[in-house]
């Protein structure tokens, strides 16, 4: 879906495709026929914008097989999807029965890192639309803190500059600009906002920004305005934005939102969990061990790394952080320039909410999409924004 910006601009906005993963490019191709064309058609849209994850070896069959790509591209077309950004975060096996911390493997001091981030750079370069000279993907924010020292930050840097350097030469070759954003998470050594500013002064170069994915600014109670300043100030782009809500409960300490809490507490991702103490922010890994007695304080508000559906919001005593979303959506997008072009509904949990809130058949989940996407929709007309055909 595209929009006009007051200030002539095109603002993209996409929904990120890991929500059915697929690991092969079969896979990836069936995506397209079974549920984002479905999507699209229930929006009443003649064009979709879809935020593709390609696994590892999705990836590598394009990259060996160009008429592959040429393919894929086609089948874009004619079903009236288009893509601008890519999600490089996950490199396999997100649709396992448990995904947890492997999802962050490989990190950046890893050359497979590198290598896949470039195979997917050259992709995208391949896939964007003909009226389109730049794209962008979203990708680990360096590493998982308890594996990461001065040895893996160093070669980390070496290889986003390195990076840098290859989409230099790749926008020279193609024409297209392709940009990184490292998406800031809890419990990665860029869990915040803040966190990302010295590592991307280090690398020091403009084609890696950050991405702001709204679920993780608001489990880690930034404020929006206060983050986006910040980055501001010390010249740190903002690729794009996942716009995404996380779980939020007022009163941890009532045992009613302990067991509401505990319906969420589910066996294949990691959901982080933060509060926010006097003595500053606190957490868990994962909900499980927080919802265990005196293991997080609980006389303030808890947030739990648990992508709600945007136009759904847990039954009381539950909610969603929306309010940041739309927050952060409004400085983004609602002042005189947008800070980002590219924004991706990223809601890759509806399988993974409680058995009574998941979607049972394919209908359902694409009309879940579809609602969250005019959700979206709504908010950037109400921010001034014109809906494009």
């Amino acid at each position: 879906m595209r929009f006009r910006h007051p200030d002539g601009s095109t603002v993209h906005l996409a929904y990120c495709t890991n929500v059915h993963p697929a690991e092969t490019l079969a896979g990836v191709r069936a995506q397209l026929r079974d549920h984002c064309e479905p999507v699209r058609r229930r929006l009443g849209r003649d064009r979709l914008g879809i935020g593709l994850w390609l696994a590892k070896d999705a990836a590598r069959a394009l990259v060996t097989d160009p008429s592959a790509l040429r393919g894929l591209r086609a089948e874009l077309d004619s079903r009236g999807l288009e893509v601008v950004t890519l999600n490089g975060f996950p490199y396999e096996g997100f649709g396992a029965e448990e995904v947890k911390y492997r999802v962050y493997k490989p990190d950046w001091a890893d050359p497979e890192r590198l290598d896949h981030t470039t195979a997917l750079a050259r992709l995208l370069a391949g896939l964007l639309p003909d009226d389109v000279t730049e794209g962008t993907i979203s990708t680990l924010p360096l590493a998982w803190r308890t594996v990461y020292d001065d040895d893996r930050a160093a070669l980390a840097h070496t290889a986003l500059r390195t990076l840098a350097e290859r989409l230099d030469a790749l926008e020279e070759l193609t024409g297209r600009s392709i940009r990184i954003g490292l998406e800031p998470e809890p419990g990665c050594t860029v869990e915040t906002t803040a966190d990302a500013i010295a590592p991307l002064a280090a690398i020091g170069r403009d084609r890696i920004g950050i991405c702001v994915d709204t679920c993780h600014l608001a489990t880690s109670f930034e404020d929006p305005h206060t983050a986006l300043d910040r980055l501001a100030a010390a010249g740190v782009p903002v690729v794009k934005s996942q716009l995404s809500a996380a779980l939020h409960a007022e009163h941890p300490h009532l045992p009613e939102v302990r067991e509401a809490l505990a319906a969420f507490d589910e066996p294949r991702f990691l959901h982080q969990t933060r509060t926010l103490t006097a003595a500053g922010l606190r957490g868990t890994d994962d909900l499980g061990e927080a919802i265990k007695e005196d293991a997080l304080p609980d006389a303030s508000p808890w947030r739990a790394h648990f992508h709600v559906p945007l136009h759904a919001a847990p039954a009381a005593p539950l909610t969603s952080t929306l309010p940041v979303l739309k927050d952060t959506l409004t400085r983004l997008v609602g002042g005189p320039q947008p800070l980002t072009h590219h924004l991706e509904v990223e809601t890759y949990t509806w399988q993974a909410l409680p058995p009574e809130l998941r979607p049972r058949a394919r209908a359902q989940l694409a009309d879940g999409i579809a609602a969250e996407l005019t959700l979206a929709r709504d908010l950037l007309t109400d921010l001034g924004l014109k809906e494009l055909p």
